[in-house]
Order: structure tokens, then C-alpha cells, then sequence
């Protein structure tokens, strides 16, 4: 695959519907920027090559927005976990997307992303453009 298939895109993902939110929620999600491939994948050598504007803002209804890096780490899944980290000075607030190198990131796929807390909350791809 050549490097020009291969280019920054801005994804939007909002808050699939689940117990407290029947029908989701446009208030809480997630907006980043990662290099995707023709398939819609995250594609891990550009990202390397590219890993500072790869960036993530966590909007969630009324709490302050937090801004981070999308990020690349040893273990889970296949040996390696895609997630956001909005402090590179701990990992206590680390956010772990569920196998994010096999989704594709397309509107109305759905990912899910494993909270600081531990809770894992699915959402829904809503929206992909170049970044």
C-alpha cells in the first residue's frame, strides 16, 4: 500500500445507546485524529510517523473537554493496545479502545472504549473527514 492512501482523518464518535442513555448521547463522546488506511483502519507506521498530531479531545456533557494523544502501547489484543492518554505522566487516566487495529472506522460502525474507570462503553462512528 502506498503512503498516499493513507491520510489523517478527524473521527467523531458519540455515545452508543446503553442502560442510561437509551438513545445515546451526541453530548459524550470522542473526536481524534489518526492516519487511516484505504480499508478505514488506523494504519500503525503512519501514526508513528505522525503520532503528534494525533490527537483526542473527550467531550462528555457538561465536565470540562480533555485533550491528549491517540497512543500505541505494549499489550492486550495481538500484542498492543490502542488508546488515548490525556497525561503522558501516568497511566491512571489512560482510556483503551477494544481492539481498535481491527475496526474499521467508518460512520455507523461501532467501537467500544474501556474508561479510566474500567467500564467499557460502546459508541458509534459518526462521523470521518480529513483532518
Amino acid at each position: 500500500m502506498a503512503i498516499d492512501d493513507i491520510t489523517l482523518q478527524r473521527i467523531t464518535l458519540h455515545l452508543a445507546r446503553n442502560h442510561e442513555y437509551p438513545y445515546g448521547s451526541a453530548a459524550h463522546g470522542y473526536e481524534f485524529v489518526a492516519p487511516l488506511d484505504v480499508a478505514n483502519r488506523i494504519d500503525r507506521a503512519t501514526w508513528s510517523d505522525s503520532r503528534r498530531a494525533c490527537t483526542v479531545e473527550r467531550f462528555w456533557g457538561r465536565e470540562p473537554p480533555r485533550r491528549g494523544y491517540v497512543v500505541h502501547r505494549p499489550g492486550g489484543i495481538d500484542g498492543a493496545t490502542w488508546g488515548f492518554d490525556y497525561d503522558s505522566a501516568t497511566l491512571a487516566d489512560d482510556e483503551a479502545g477494544y481492539r481498535f487495529g481491527e475496526h474499521a472506522f467508518a460512520p455507523g460502525e461501532y467501537v467500544s472504549i474501556r474508561e479510566a474507570d474500567g467500564e467499557l462503553l460502546t459508541f458509534k462512528v459518526v462521523d470521518v473527514q480529513p483532518a
